[in-house]
């Protein structure tokens, strides 16, 4: 029996789900790394050789059966009463079409119908069922963010938030019910379209007053609740019921009566509710003479249809009811778009701690903390407010129907723009405080996301509110950022700089949308938004700052290519370096602005292309380290990071690589210490993947691989776990770390093809990894499709002389064909330099002299020694070349100290190669430890092929 522990039991079974890591984390509150780890393990205990094998062996080991996602939907606070019929055509319209929308208007029964048939139909969603309320979102751009909210899922940098929706379901056979579309019914269309195109397997139940007019949408109108008593009457079951939940239900005798008030109420289901739950204090002849009241007509007209006057008849009655403190209340609370707690509703109701109650002209104008929350637990008595119980306390909230009523209500009352005005308050109080107090920050920041968001869209459409409009989308945009939703924190960030009323300020927000676009991978905005701020600080009289942010535009155009769609044009970005240099004048910041952009721009110093020509490689370590000694002057550590990135990069270039490696780390020390802000984020990515990159060039494995786990495990991440997870594969592939190359790729083939399959050759030196680590395991099948994965992500240069050279060159040295893999590498260093010095320098010409020597070409002993002045100091590639010399010098005793020396290097792939190679006993010895650690046994070579 497998020992599986109840976390790892639990992961299985989302594993069986095909959920990502990411996902996986979400859905048990466990971190990508932990979840990568409880993976490991299974792997490791189930002796499967990847995610894929590990998935199919989930319905055994969790359960009987496939396992299914439980459905995400609301649990309902009261049961749900007939609709045999609707549920039954419903059920089977959603099996048949993509995209069905149940309409109907306010208050017939559209959502519970939606929810009772969601339920019913989760078991053919393999996947999963969810639910998103639209109610809160107040901007049509928001919806995929609502849905992404209710799927647990962030953004993923380079694609905007629908993309990543989209990316996320693309092979999940799933039920989303997007409930209550109508006052975003353009935003909900075109987020269904993509949808729609994009998975293939996903259905759309969506309720609305209206049609979202989508292709392929097939509309179900919601009937009012059935009257005729004798077979069955859904609306008189429904009052019974719900009378029977407030005291008890009239006698059977008295269903007649019940079915009049129904027929009255048009068998409207909120209304037939709202009515029931006044049956305890006026009985069926109150009700019935409150509906005869000429009231239930003041609201005709062309405006609503006759089942809409009956709902509203219903909502004028029961507000009449009411209490004038507890009609104030209502209309009062109607301003929150999320459920809220009683405190949030004393505060915009306009009350204060120990007030009396306050009348004028008779009327209660504000009422104390505690009188409100005995008014809205009056509220909920009669059924006009919903009682949910919250980690943070009870919450409260008005379903759609009664909201819109409130507020027109509030409306009528003259108490509009002064109950907005105090919710914004709140608003500018719950962003002030979530901004101090850091602790458990995020379960605080959800429940009033929306309000925030609905409090900005009212203030920034008011002159006289501009400045707390401002505000307010300030700190929005650093929470949504902080909340890793960087889509709206970078809108929000631009929203912010057009409501202010300073240019610096307008400067200043732009900036932070420019270093949020570069987290998202958006070159263009982050250019765009550079050159915007520059035209800010100008008309603020801010010369140095437009001089910074043109020479940062022209910096990040080389700087960070691969994230341009298309890269401004040479002579526009020279032009931007010139302009910024005659604006600088004296100032440090500005000034190290400027050398920056020389060193990049007219030496290339980040390589942008294929790498400076051999007689600007001394040019560009200038320019770079002038760039780095003026940033460093300023006292900025993002400037000097940048610079230092230079740095790094033209060094490299030379070759130096310990040099390369030595600024890198620098960097990162530079960075870790500073707080999360959008620019400390985005230089801090590009900082650990350098070094990444430069310690696994320099053989320092230990480290490369915790630069690559801290770049795995960054928050922003998350959600492209090919991204995550690329330099993470790269270096266990080279150090032969199996069980972490079989879990990792897991999960990165999962994230690149929700991504949809992105032909990014950045990605393609992890799939040469993955695909070699299963070569060496003798898994020709997993060979043959990580090489097609490779294909599709394209063989530039890189590939060609770079890493796929060490990768194949590695796979055939362990195979015993020494001469193919010097075929492979026949170029000399010097000629491949634009494409090894960076990384693959010192592995590819320790290799080269290996394979030399097996093959026993001629001249091995030269490339021996060529090899040795280049490697020297590498602890890994030193004792790749030792070994070579001791092969070829047939000296046993200096074979078994290099495979020492590998072992302490953490190389356990290349010790136990090295006891093969070694032959004898040792040979057998070498074997047994390449099947431990789940390698294919090599092929004899070397002067010892035998193992006697």
């Amino acid at each position: 029996m497998v020992d599986v522990s109840p976390r790892e039991a639990e992961v299985l079974a989302l594993v069986g789900e095909h959920l990502s890591n990411a996902e996986i984390g979400a859905r048990l509150f466990i971190s990508v790394r932990t979840v990568e780890t409880h993976v490991s393990s299974l792997l490791r205990k189930l002796e499967v050789p990847d995610r894929r094998a590990l998935a199919q062996r989930a319905p055994d080991l969790a359960g009987t059966g496939p396992a299914h996602a439980a459905p995400v939907l609301p649990a309902p606070l009261t049961s749900f009463v007939g609709r045999v019929t609707e549920r039954t055509e419903l059920t089977e319209l959603i099996g048949a079409h993509r995209q069905v929308t149940a309409v109907g208007p306010g208050g017939v029964g559209k959502t519970r119908l939606a929810l009772a048939v969601a339920a019913q139909a989760a078991a053919g969603y393999p996947d999963g069922v969810w639910f998103v309320d639209l109610v809160p979102v107040g901007d049509p751009g928001m919806i995929a963010t609502a849905v992404a909210g209710a799927l647990g899922l962030g953004e993923q940098p380079g694609r905007d938030m629908t993309e990543s929706v989209v990316a996320a379901l693309a092979d999940h056979h799933a039920l989303l019910v997007l409930d209550n579309c109508e006052h975003v019914v353009d935003g909900v269309a075109r987020f269904l379209e993509r949808l729609l195109a994009g998975c293939p397997a996903v259905t759309v139940l969506a309720t609305s007053r209206a049609r979202l007019m989508v292709p392929f949408e097939r509309v179900y109108p919601v009937p009012p609740l059935s009257l005729i008593v004798d077979s069955g009457s859904d609306a008189v079951a429904l009052f019974m019921e719900r009378a029977a939940a407030v005291g008890r239900p009239p006698a059977p005798a008295l269903r007649d009566q019940v079915a009049s008030i129904c027929e009255r109420l048009d068998g409207m289901a909120l209304a037939i509710e709202l009515a029931a739950a006044r049956y305890p204090t006026l009985g069926l002849d109150g009700i019935t003479a409150a509906l005869s009241h000429p009231l239930r007509m003041l609201t005709g007209g062309s405006r609503a249809d006759d089942r809409h006057r009956s709902v509203r008849a219903t909502l004028d009655w029961s507000h009449a009811l009411l209490e004038p403190a507890d009609r104030a209340l209502l209309r009062r609370v109607s301003v929150f778009a999320a459920p809220f707690t009683a405190s949030a509703a004393a505060q915009v109701a306009g009350a204060r701690e120990g007030q009396a109650a306050e009348t004028r002209d008779g009327q209660v104008t504000g009422t104390g903390e505690g009188m409100v929350a005995d008014g809205l637990a009056r509220l909920a008595e009669q059924s006009l407010l919903v009682v949910t119980a919250a980690p943070g306390g009870t919450r409260y909230r008005a379903l759609e129907t009664i909201r819109r009523y409130g507020t027109e209500r509030l409306t009528e009352a003259g108490e509009w723009v002064e109950t907005r005005s105090r919710h914004l308050r709140w608003c500018l109080a719950q962003v002030a405080d979530l901004a101090v107090v850091r602790a458990d920050w995020r379960t605080r920041f959800d429940p009033v996301a929306d309000d925030l968001r609905a409090a900005l869209a009212w203030a920034a459409d008011r002159p006289d509110r501009r400045p707390d409009a401002y505000r307010l989308a300030r700190h929005l945009a650093e929470l949504t950022f902080t909340r890793n939703l960087i889509g709206e924190s970078q809108l929000r960030y631009e929203q912010a700089a057009a409501l202010a009323d300073d240019p610096a300020a307008t400067a200043s927000m732009l900036r932070y949308a420019a270093a949020v676009a570069g987290c998202r991978m958006r070159g263009e905005d982050m250019y765009r938004c550079h050159r915007a701020a520059a035209a800010a600080a100008l008309r603020s009289g801010d010369t140095a700052g437009a001089a910074v942010d043109l020479a940062t535009a022209a910096t990040n155009a080389y700087r960070f290519w691969s994230k341009f769609e298309r890269v401004p044009p040479p002579d526009e970005v020279a032009a931007l370096v010139t302009e910024a240099r005659d604006l600088a004048g004296d100032d440090p910041a500005a000034r190290a602005a400027v050398a920056l952009a020389e060193a990049a721009v007219f030496t290339d110093a980040f390589g942008a292309a294929q790498g400076p020509p051999d007689n600007v490689v001394p040019e560009t370590i200038e320019r770079a380290e002038r760039a780095v000694e003026l940033a460093h002057r300023t006292g900025d550590p993002l400037a000097e990071s940048a610079a230092l990135d230079a740095l790094t990069g033209a060094r490299c270039w030379a070759g130096e690589t310990f040099a390369s490696a030595a600024t890198a780390r620098r960097r990162v020390t530079l960075l870790s210490s500073l707080p999360a802000t959008p620019a400390s984020t985005h230089e801090l990515l590009d900082a650990l993947g350098n070094a990444t990159d430069a310690s696994l060039g320099a053989g320092d494995l230990p480290a490369a691989r915790r630069w690559a786990r801290q770049l795995a495990d960054h928050p922003l991440l998350a959600e492209v776990g090919h991204r995550a997870t690329s330099w993470l594969l790269v270096v266990d592939a080279v150090a032969g770390n199996v069980d972490e190359v079989l879990a990792g790729s897991g999960r990165f083939l999962d994230a690149w093809q929700r991504a949809g399959s992105p032909t990014r050759s950045v990605l393609a030196p992890a799939a040469a990894g993955v695909a070699m680590i299963h070569g060496l395991r003798g898994d020709q099948e997993a060979h043959r499709a990580w090489d097609a994965v490779l294909k599709q992500l394209g063989t530039p240069p890189e590939h060609v002389y770079g890493y796929g050279a060490v990768f194949d060159a590695m796979l055939l040295l362990h195979h015993g064909q020494a001469s193919r893999a010097l075929e492979r590498m026949a170029p000399a260093p010097g000629e491949v330099w634009k494409w090894v010095t960076w990384i693959w320098l010192h592995w590819y010409v320790a290799l080269r002299a290996e394979a030399a020597v097996l093959a026993g070409s001629p001249d091995a002993r030269d490339r021996l020694a060529e090899a040795r002045t280049v490697v020297a100091g590498n602890p890994v590639a030193d004792v790749l070349v030792q070994r070579a010399e001791a092969l070829l010098d047939g000296d046993r005793e200096a074979l078994l100290a290099a495979a020492e020396a590998f072992d302490a290097v953490g190389c356990r792939y290349q010790s136990a190669r090295t006891l093969v190679l070694a032959g004898g006993g040792y040979a057998r010895r070498g074997a047994a430890a390449l099947g431990d650690l789940g390698f294919a046994p090599m092929s004899p070579c070397g002067p010892w092929t035998t193992t006697t």
